[in-house]
């Protein structure tokens, strides 16, 4: 079963994965051509990379992990694609010792703006690495569901830290350096020279519902998706996601 399909991981990644695909029988379309290349930085163990390349494109993962890049391509042997996936070491800062300018179809920067220093300059060198017209899919965390699920948790104190707190971080202990709004994000991809798409809200609601009613009602994953399908483009929703995806164009 494909990664996208499997119960636990689709509460996580559906809603994002359908966007993608989209957009990439776009760029199918509108490039003619039935391979793509596609750039996934900060790609790790390949969750994104190894279903883009069932779909018969070329993929390249810059990661800054060896032992990442080792198990993507362990992954992409054991689905058949190994000829479609590269995994080379490096970051997006350094994006450009690695991989060449203008040489993709689309770009994937996901998880990755959360942990650079510059994130301004990461959003530009991911634009960078466009071909006119490429798209751009952008995921990070939200400020909003963080606040949420430290309140929802009884750490109001926390909950407030993150809400006063510029990089939007609940105390020393919280493993995500940085979280954004929806604004903060859709700031930073227009003022990189690309004209945002759609702004998405994910794990708005998988987050929050106790696992086990998931696990056990009757037909609970799939309500559960056309829930979060359904609130994703709604901006009511952006404040209160887990996460939040951006898709933009690059423009020609």
């Amino acid at each position: 079963m494909s990664d996208q399909l499997r119960p636990r991981a689709s509460l996580r990644t559906a809603v994002v994965w359908e966007v993608l695909k989209d957009a990439l029988d776009h760029r199918v379309k509108a490039t003619g051509r039935d391979a793509l290349d596609v750039l996934d930085t900060g790609g790790g163990t390949g969750n994104f990379a190894v279903p883009v390349a069932r779909l018969g494109h070329r993929v390249t993962v810059v990661d800054p992990s060896p032992n990442a890049l080792f198990a993507l391509e362990r992954r992409a042997a054991e689905a058949g694609v190994a000829d479609r996936v590269r995994g080379v070491q490096g970051d997006i800062h350094g994006l450009f010792d690695v991989v060449e300018r203008g040489g993709y179809d689309a770009v994937l920067c996901h998880g990755v703006l959360e942990y650079v220093d510059d994130p301004a300059e990461g959003v530009r060198n991911a634009v960078a690495a466009l071909r006119p017209s490429g798209a751009l899919s952008l995921l990070a965390a939200g400020l909003g569901g963080a606040v949420l699920a430290r309140a929802l948790a009884g750490h109001f104190t926390e909950a407030r830290q993150a809400l006063d707190d510029p990089a939007g971080r609940w105390g020393e202990g919280d493993p995500v350096p940085r979280r954004y709004t929806a604004k903060q994000l859709t700031e930073l991809v227009s003022g990189a020279d690309v004209e945002v798409g759609a702004v998405h809200g994910v794990r708005i609601f998988a987050d929050l519902v106790p696992g086990v009613l998931v696990d056990t009602e009757p037909g609970a994953v799939e309500a559960l998706l056309k829930l979060e399908s359904a609130a994703a483009e709604l901006p009511a929703f952006h404040s209160v996601a887990t996460q939040l995806h951006v898709l933009g164009t690059k423009r020609a």
